[in-house]
């Protein structure tokens, strides 16, 4: 931020105990250009206010996958219940999987998505048909993809919920031609048909899973914004890239090998440390048991 980037000097000419008003002086050679938008940033950052709890529950969108947590807001919920949220920049569906509870907020808390909205009667029997769309597609799309000699798979079909649009995620090892299965699918199922390649992490996301750590996926339970490590990146940290513990079950490195790199730069606080690696134990702090 713009207060953060200057480097300042605080003195302060009352000579009362009870004056907290800093008198600020800048160094000669700073030189100040004035912008209006950040200062709006800055002033609503400053008059910001945090809540103190936050309500959170747990939904699986698409009724796919695992279950993410996202603000309830004021929404009355319960398990089994449809809900509207917003995804890649559409509107969908989701279908509540943990009823809403208030936990503290705490900052720095991640970015969390919120639901819009429950759905009216009209939605809720539009989603009740998408469901049974998408299994109906999935499996007509396989058996087109195998009479065609199409080698696929198939990852998701959901249908959209404003507009007569089947889609298609697959993950697919060469590049495909499948201008006839697509033919195949508008004139079975009508509207339009996006066919949506993706890669075998994304796959994982979309899926979810347990690793080899026996904890659910860290991208499919609350990474946000995967950025994951590379082998050049692996080597600097000195592991073996082809250690299979290493891989996980997409068959890439692992994304929490990232938190590796982030300490190993110095960039994880110490406190956070029993967060991350909650084998490593500290032996000061230890308590020794009675033989």
């Amino acid at each position: 931020m713009f207060i953060n980037a200057l480097r300042l000097s605080f003195s302060c000419t009352c000579r009362s105990d009870f004056c907290h008003i800093p008198i600020i002086t800048f160094p000669s050679s700073t030189k100040f250009v004035y912008d209006r938008l950040m200062e709006q940033a800055c002033d609503d950052e400053l008059l910001h206010t945090y809540p103190t709890t936050v309500r959170l529950v747990g939904v699986k969108i698409r009724n796919r996958g695992e279950v993410k947590k996202l603000d309830a807001v004021s929404a009355p919920l319960r398990n089994g219940d449809p809900v509207l949220l917003e995804v890649d920049g559409e509107v969908t569906y989701g279908i509540v999987y943990t009823e809403p509870y208030t936990t503290p907020f705490l900052p720095p808390m991640r970015a969390m998505k919120s639901i819009l909205r429950k759905p009216d009667a009209e939605e809720t029997a539009l989603i009740g048909r998408l469901e049974q769309l998408s299994q109906e597609a999935a499996s007509y799309c396989r058996t087109k993809a195998a009479e065609l000699h199409i080698s696929l798979k198939l990852v998701e079909v959901y249908g959209a919920m404003h507009r007569r649009q089947l889609t298609f995620v697959y993950t697919a090892e060469d590049r495909i031609d499948f201008r006839e299965l697509v033919r195949d699918l508008a004139r079975r199922f009508g509207g339009r048909i996006e066919m949506r390649q993706v890669g075998v992490r994304e796959e994982a996301r979309r899926l979810g899973g347990i690793d080899t750590c026996g904890l659910v996926l860290c991208c499919a339970s609350f990474l946000t914004d995967m950025k994951p490590i590379s082998a050049k990146q692996a080597k600097k940290l000195n592991l073996a890239i082809d250690d299979p513990r290493l891989l996980g079950v997409c068959g890439r490195l692992k994304c929490c090998l990232m938190f590796e790199m982030m300490d190993a730069d110095g960039k994880i606080a110490p406190q956070a440390h029993q967060l991350i690696t909650p084998t490593r134990l500290d032996t000061s702090s230890s308590p020794t048991l009675p033989s």
